[in-house]
């Protein structure tokens, strides 16, 4: 008996959800401030990923077209407008890097936290059970490692991305730069 594709799709994603969701709760509440910070983390990386490729080098167009149109390109005021755009072009593509940047650091400190609360999970087990009972240290273990696992992986990501990004910024930064000021 074949399955179709819809209950494949389907089974994949309760799975999926059902793991996730075992995940997290393991790694007790913690996780889930993580899973949010890399949540808007990423929701703002994409934005700037799209604002760099797709609207930036229209507004780059127009910058250059325009000054293309500059009868007196040699002029204080000339250059001063040329200065300007660049300055303006600067501005709107670093925008939202230091908050990225920001919070790819608090990551690794949401892990720690996470590290310390299961630890404590841990020795409360201890002091109230004495050291017989595995099965619940184990919990309070999970919860100790989980956050700072995903802390990590998070921060580490993330900063990739972010560097790549400042690259990318820097470089349409530069090449702008160098097409106004070798223009005429």
């Amino acid at each position: 008996m074949k399955m179709d594709v819809a209950q494949i799709f389907s089974n994949f994603i309760d799975h999926w959800f059902h793991t996730t969701e075992s995940f997290m709760d393991a790694g007790g509440p913690v996780l889930w401030w993580l899973a949010s910070v890399a949540a808007i983390m990423w929701c703002l990386m994409i934005e700037r990923f799209l604002y760099v490729n797709i609207t930036f080098p229209k507004e780059r167009q127009r910058w250059v077209a325009a000054w293309r149109h500059r009868s007196h390109c040699c002029s204080w005021s000339s250059i001063a407008i040329r200065d300007g755009w660049l300055f303006q072009a600067q501005l709107k593509l670093n925008q939202r890097l230091m908050l990225i940047k920001g919070l790819i650091t608090i990551c690794p400190m949401l892990g720690l936290l996470g590290t310390v609360t299961g630890m404590i999970a841990v020795f409360d087990v201890m002091a109230n059970q004495g050291n017989s009972d595995v099965r619940s240290m184990a919990g309070g273990i999970a919860m100790a490692t989980f956050p700072t696992l995903g802390g990590m992986v998070i921060a580490l990501t993330g900063l990739f991305a972010h560097s790549r990004l400042v690259k990318a910024c820097l470089r349409r930064e530069l090449s702008l730069e160098k097409e106004l000021r070798t223009m005429r």
